[in-house]
């Protein structure tokens, strides 16, 4: 086994910190929002948001992260009355809207949130996250997700939910798509704003990129001129195989939920053994991991908290939860049915996360909230805490997605207690880099020179890539001279 001085021989790195958020009252941890300090039933009121991300950016925190979903998770006891009950995601709001918003609340924590290929046309997506970052002057951040609900595939227009490997095919052209207006459309210099001589953009610069695919049509150019990262910095939510290997093709970062390190060093190695494929490097893609801490100066003080909010979680809503991403109705089976061996074109990543969390053995549904529950919380004191993110971070994990049970009181749980640990040991950032997101997660180096995608990524052969496309009018196709028409001539008469 690698030890951490051989593996860090100039010093562990800082952990990467996102604060795992959604636009609603119950996320992750069902049933939560009941606590008597819980203020996420707030989730309408702009000053919650705001307020919070004030404080994580003080903090230091890399991002707000924000999950979303565009349906129900399946049905439950028979059907979705439970979800509309427990506040099972649902109502959740738009989280592009929420981070513009929230863009003018701060000035240097990332902004990043999810979108599925689902929802939205991507000559439309491109055009609103080109304008969130230029708002949060290059801060934005898009999660990629293809929506593992059958719901949110029937909500626009589908059948149904679409099989595994169709909706990865699904997510490539549309990012392909993306690709093309924030990288190609615009050249550098375009956008000129001389007011002296009357020019706004150079016409030569602005191309359209005739997007032709299985699913869209898309002419363009691209409304929005090049926001500082032109394209937003990119996460993925997937970790199935198919998973890694669009994460590796695409993503920045890649996001999992795994039972404890041994898995998630599994995840991490394919994802980067599947860049190398693609032509990247093993650093081109950071690997975050979902866990949520319960913070005590003592370890009875921190059994004692953890007991006090293990009274308030649901945890039907928390198998509801999952057997939605799966697609399965786990409602009112009995906690030793077995489930290691479901078929489904749901969330295959989250499968083999729980499978994993049984080895030797077929998981139930006693270990479906176990795997939510407890393998994914950390509970002790600071120093305990840091212990096992040093696990984490040995296994491969570069930054952890920090789940909370409570608002605010999760985080400012997390910042007074375990934060000044880390910066003991050099685990976090005691300050923001300067630029754009991108910049501030990469820092500068000849292997990432700026704001932009490296040259590696896919999307960098877009640029320039359509010069003979241009709205400039070929100096052949206009007329020496104009010769009026006989209307317009009766009229100069």
């Amino acid at each position: 086994m690698t030890t951490p001085s051989s593996r860090y021989p100039q010093g562990r790195p800082r952990l990467l910190l996102n604060a795992f958020l959604m636009n609603t009252t119950s996320h992750i941890r069902g049933g939560q929002w009941r606590h008597p300090e819980a203020e996420q039933h707030r989730f309408n009121e702009l000053s919650l948001w705001t307020g919070l991300a004030r404080q994580l950016e003080d903090a230091k925190f890399d991002a707000l992260f924000f999950a979303d979903v565009v349906g129900l998770y399946g049905d439950h006891d028979g059907g979705w009355e439970s979800h509309v009950r427990r506040g099972l995601q649902v109502p959740a709001n738009d989280p592009v809207l929420l981070l513009a918003a929230l863009a003018g609340a701060t000035s240097e924590i990332g902004l990043a949130a999810t979108s599925s290929v689902v929802q939205s046309h991507p000559f439309q997506f491109a055009r609103q996250m080109s304008t969130l970052d230029h708002l949060s002057n290059g801060r934005a951040g898009w999660n990629i997700v293809t929506s593992v609900l059958d719901n949110a595939h029937r909500n626009f227009g589908s059948d149904g939910l679409a099989a595994h490997g169709s909706r990865y095919d699904w997510a490539d052209e549309y990012a392909q798509a993306v690709f093309k207006l924030w990288e190609g459309s615009w050249d550098e210099g375009a956008l000129i704003q001389d007011k002296a001589a009357g020019v706004h953009a150079d016409p030569a610069k602005v191309h359209k990129i005739h997007h032709r695919g299985q699913r869209y049509s898309i002419d363009g150019p691209h409304l929005t001129a090049p926001s500082p990262q032109r394209t937003p910095f990119l996460f993925q939510a997937g970790s199935s195989g198919r998973g890694q290997q669009f994460a590796a093709a695409n993503a920045e970062a890649t996001f999992i939920f795994a039972p404890g390190p041994a898995h998630a060093a599994k995840v991490a190695a394919g994802v980067r053994r599947h860049a190398a494929d693609a032509g990247r490097l093993p650093g081109d893609i950071k690997v975050f991991t979902g866990l949520s801490f319960v913070v005590g100066g003592t370890e009875t003080e921190a059994q004692r908290k953890k007991a006090e909010l293990d009274e308030y979680l649901d945890l039907d809503a928390v198998v509801a939860h999952i057997g939605g991403g799966l697609g399965v109705d786990f409602g009112g089976l009995p906690l030793e049915t077995p489930v290691g061996t479901i078929e489904t074109e749901g969330g295959r990543g989250v499968l083999e996360a729980i499978i994993a969390s049984t080895p030797g053995r077929n998981p139930t549904l006693a270990d479906v909230a176990r795997y939510r529950t407890e393998a994914q919380q950390i509970t002790g004191t600071p120093e305990q805490i840091a212990d096992e993110l040093e696990r984490w971070q040995d296994a491969g994990v570069d930054g952890i997605n920090i789940i909370n049970a409570v608002l605010p009181g999760s985080y400012t749980d997390f910042i007074d207690g375990v934060l000044p640990e880390l910066r003991r040991r050099g685990l976090a950032q005691t300050g923001y880099a300067p630029g754009t997101f991108r910049e501030k997660v990469f820092g500068r180096s000849p292997d990432y020179p700026g704001p932009l995608l490296n040259s590696r990524h896919p999307a960098a052969r877009f640029r320039g890539a359509y010069g003979a496309s241009t709205a400039a009018v070929p100096t052949a196709a206009v007329p020496s001279a104009v010769v009026p028409s006989a209307a317009v001539a009766a009229r100069k008469d």
